[in-house]
C-alpha cells in the first residue's frame, strides 16, 4: 500500500470507528460484532505502524486501551482555564431552604426581588473530578480537579475510557467538558474477582479504585481497570453560550458525551426537595455510588449575579446524605466457606449503629485484604454501610494502630471450620480453601445458589429452610429438591401445610427456566449470569458444551483462555458429571427459541423501565431474548420499543422525546406471542 493510499484508508477507518465507538459505548446499540471492529481497528493499527506519520492523537487506535501509548515518567501539573470550585454542603431540608433563602436575599440586594429559580438536580457521584479540554474539536488534554486551580494531566488515562470522545463534531475552537471519572459498583465487584482470581490484592471501594486508575504511569494499566465517565458542566468555551445549564447538558449528550440520564430540571423549591429524598432512597439501588445530590440554579445569568462566595459558586449546593460510617471495636474474625471451598473472612463487631440499622458483623472480603488493612482483634474500626450493601471493616481507626498490646494479625485457620479437613492456598490464589468437595458448607452454599433470585429462583426456599433440609438428609445437591414432597417438607421445623405446598409449586415451575439459568445455578466458577447465557446461546445444549475443549469454551463472547480452562476443567469433574445426570430429568438442558440472529423479535431492541405488573425485569429479558430481541440500559434513536412500568423514570421521558414507541406489559407479550410485530 503506498503512501497516499494509506492515507486515504486510514481517513475512512477513523470517523468509522469513532461512529461504532460512539453506537456502542454511547447509545449501547453496536451496530457490528465484536470481530468486525477488532478488524476494523487491527487494519488501522497496522496502517499507523507501517506510516507513523499517519498516527493522530485523536486517533481511535489511541483510545480504549488500543494501543494508548507509552508509560509516562510522572504526572505533570496543569492549570485549570478556569477554577474548579469546590461545592458547599446541606446535610437537612432546613440547610437546603436556607441555601436558597441566601440566593434569593442576594439577588434582592443586586435590584432582583422574589428572585423565582429554576434548578437542574443531579446525583453527585463518588468518583474522581476531571477536566476535558478540547481544541478544534480534539480532546487536548485531560487532568484532575487537584487544588482546584492546579491538577495533574492524566489524558493518557482519560483516553482508555471507552464514553470519553478523543474528537467533537462540530465543536468551537476551545470547549472544557468536566465530568466524574468513576466506576461502576459491577465492574468494581468484577475487577476485584479477577485480581483475588490472579493472586493480586483487592481495592478497597469503587472510588478509590477510580482514583488510582487514573493516576496511574502507564495506560496500559489503566486500560485494564473498567472506568467510566458522567459529564455533568461546560466549562470555559469559545463561541459557545447558554442561557441555561440544562441547554448545557443537551448539548453534551448531542455531541457524544455521556450525562447521566437521570438529571431532572425542576420548578420548585418543593420539587428540588422531594428529588433529593427520592436519591437518598434510591441509593442502594443504583450501579454507581453517590454521596448526595447536586443541585444548580439552571438559569447562567442568574448564576452570574449570584457569583461565588470563598471557593463555593452560590448558586450550586450538594445535599449530602447521612454518613455511612462509624466506628466500634472487633470483637473476632470468623470464617465462611464459599461455595467453592474459598474461606472469606468476617468481622465480628461490638453493635454499633450505621447507615440506618445496627451492624453486629461486615465482611473483611479476603485474607490477603485483611493483611493489607492491618485489622487486628481488640482494634477500633471504622465500619461502612452504603444502602443495602453488606456492611465492611474499612480499616483500623488511626490511633488504633498505635497501641502497643495490639493482638497477633488473624490467620486463616488450618482446618475448614465446617467439616475440619485441612485447608489449602493454591498457588496464585488470594484464597486459602476447603479441599473437601462433600464438605457441608460447600454443599449448603451451591443448594442456597441454586435457589437463588436470578439462578433457578425457587421462591420458599431460603437459607434457613436449605439449612433445615440439608440437616434432615433431604437435600444433598440440587437433584435432590425435585424429589421433595409436601409430606416430606411439612416434617421440618415451622414448615405448614401452605408453605409446603407453595414451595413445591416453586419448585415445579423451576423446571421451566431457560438453560442459560441451569448453567448459572449448577455452580461452575467463573460462570455468573452474563457468562450463562453466553454459553448457552454458543453451544444450545448441554451435551455440545461437555463435548467441547477448552479451546472451543474460549471462543464464546466474553470467555478467556484462562476461565476457559477452568469451565471445561470443573464440568469434567466428577462430581459435577453426576449432578448433571440427575438433573436430566428436571431442568432444561439445551436452548430453547430460535438460533441468534432469528425469531419473531430479531433485530428489535428493548430497554426496559418501571416495575412490571406480574413479570421481572430479568423474566422480562429473557422472552425477549428467546425471540431474538436485545435488551440494552440505554434509550436512543434506534431504540425500537421502551417497556414500561409503574415508576418508570427518565427513560420513558426520552423515549417520548426521540419519539420511540412505549409499550406497557401487555403490549410487550403481543410482540412476544401474537405474531410478528408491527412495522
Amino acid at each position: 500500500m503506498t503512501a497516499k493510499d494509506a492515507a486515504a484508508r486510514a481517513a475512512e477507518l477513523r470517523p468509522e470507528l469513532e461512529r461504532l465507538n460512539r453506537a456502542y459505548y454511547a447509545d449501547d446499540d453496536p451496530e457490528v460484532g465484536d470481530d468486525v471492529y477488532d478488524a476494523l481497528l487491527d487494519e488501522l493499527r497496522a496502517i499507523e505502524a507501517q506510516h507513523p506519520e499517519l498516527r493522530t492523537p485523536d486517533s481511535p487506535t489511541q483510545n480504549v486501551g488500543a494501543g494508548v501509548g507509552g508509560l509516562v515518567v510522572r504526572l505533570e501539573k496543569v492549570t485549570h482555564p478556569q477554577p474548579m470550585l469546590s461545592l458547599a454542603n446541606a446535610r437537612s431540608e432546613t440547610e437546603l431552604r436556607a441555601w436558597i433563602d441566601r440566593m434569593r436575599n442576594h439577588l434582592a440586594r443586586e435590584g432582583i426581588e422574589d428572585a423565582a429559580f429554576r434548578y437542574v438536580a443531579e446525583p453527585k457521584i463518588d468518583g474522581l473530578a476531571v477536566s476535558l479540554v478540547y481544541r478544534d474539536g480534539v480532546l487536548a488534554h485531560g487532568a484532575t480537579r487537584g487544588n482546584g486551580e492546579i491538577g495533574e494531566d492524566v489524558t493518557h488515562n482519560l483516553r482508555t475510557i471507552a464514553t470519553i470522545p478523543v474528537r467533537v463534531d462540530d465543536a468551537p475552537p476551545l470547549v472544557e467538558v468536566r465530568g466524574e471519572a468513576y466506576m461502576s459498583v459491577p465492574d468494581f465487584a468484577a475487577l476485584n474477582e479477577r485480581r483475588a482470581a490472579a493472586g493480586l490484592s483487592t481495592f478497597m471501594n469503587p472510588r478509590n479504585s477510580a482514583a488510582g486508575t487514573i493516576r496511574q504511569l502507564d495506560p496500559k494499566d489503566a486500560a485494564q481497570r473498567p472506568l467510566s465517565f458522567w459529564a455533568y458542566q461546560v466549562g470555559v468555551t469559545e463561541g459557545l453560550r447558554f442561557e441555561r445549564h440544562s441547554e448545557a447538558l443537551t448539548w453534551l449528550r448531542e455531541h457524544g458525551f455521556p450525562v447521566n440520564p437521570d438529571v431532572a430540571v425542576l420548578d420548585s423549591d418543593e420539587e428540588v426537595v422531594a428529588r433529593c429524598r427520592q436519591w437518598e432512597e434510591r441509593r442502594g439501588e443504583l450501579d454507581f455510588e453517590i454521596d448526595g445530590v447536586v443541585v444548580k440554579v439552571d438559569d447562567t445569568e442568574l448564576q452570574r449575579r449570584l457569583g461565588i462566595v470563598g471557593r463555593d459558586p452560590r448558586w450550586a449546593i450538594a445535599w449530602k446524605f447521612p454518613p455511612t460510617t462509624a466506628n466500634t471495636v472487633l470483637l473476632g474474625v470468623d470464617w465462611n466457606v464459599g461455595k467453592f471451598g474459598d474461606l472469606h473472612p468476617f468481622a465480628r463487631l461490638e453493635p454499633v449503629h450505621v447507615g440506618g440499622v445496627t451492624v453486629r458483623k461486615a465482611t473483611l472480603h479476603n485474607e490477603e485484604d485483611l493483611l493489607r488493612k492491618d485489622i487486628r482483634v481488640g482494634d477500633e474500626v471504622i465500619v461502612l454501610r452504603a444502602g443495602d450493601v453488606i456492611p465492611q471493616v474499612v480499616s483500623p481507626a488511626p490511633h488504633a494502630v498505635e497501641r502497643p498490646d495490639r493482638a497477633p494479625a488473624p490467620q486463616p485457620p488450618a482446618a475448614c471450620p465446617s467439616c475440619g479437613t485441612a485447608t489449602i492456598k493454591p498457588e496464585g490464589t488470594v484464597f486459602t480453601r476447603c479441599p473437601n468437595r462433600l464438605c457441608p458448607e460447600r454443599q449448603w452454599q451451591l443448594l442456597a445458589h441454586w435457589a437463588s433470585r436470578g439462578a433457578m429462583d425457587v421462591d420458599g426456599l431460603g437459607e434457613k429452610q436449605i439449612r433445615a433440609l440439608q440437616h434432615e438428609s433431604l437435600a444433598r445437591t440440587p437433584a435432590d429438591f425435585y424429589g421433595l414432597t409436601v409430606d416430606r417438607l411439612t416434617q421440618l421445623e415451622r414448615m405448614g401445610q401452605t408453605s409446603a405446598r407453595n414451595v413445591v409449586r416453586a419448585i415445579e415451575a423451576s423446571r421451566d427456566r431457560p438453560f442459560a439459568r441451569v448453567l448459572f445455578a449448577v455452580g461452575i466458577e467463573g460462570v455468573g449470569g452474563i457468562t450463562g447465557r453466553n454459553l448457552a446461546a454458543q453451544f444450545r445444549t448441554m451435551d455440545a458444551l461437555l463435548a467441547a475443549t477448552a479451546e472451543q469454551i474460549a471462543e464464546t463472547p466474553g470467555i478467556g483462555p484462562i476461565v476457559a480452562n477452568l469451565i471445561h476443567e470443573q464440568l469434567h469433574e466428577p462430581t459435577m458429571l453426576d449432578l448433571i445426570e440427575a438433573l436430566r430429568p428436571y431442568v432444561k438442558l439445551e436452548q430453547e427459541g430460535p438460533v441468534p440472529g432469528e425469531g419473531r423479535l430479531s433485530g428489535r431492541t428493548f430497554v426496559l423501565t418501571g416495575t412490571l405488573p406480574e413479570l421481572t425485569r430479568e423474566q422480562a429479558t429473557e422472552r425477549i431474548g428467546a425471540e431474538g430481541g436485545k435488551v440494552t440500559t440505554t434509550v436512543s434513536k434506534k431504540t425500537d420499543y421502551v417497556v414500561a412500568g409503574d415508576s418508570p423514570g427518565s427513560k420513558l421521558e426520552k423515549a417520548e422525546r426521540l419519539g420511540v414507541p412505549v409499550l406497557d406489559e401487555p403490549g410487550l407479550l403481543t410482540l412476544l406471542g401474537e405474531g410478528p410485530p408491527p412495522a
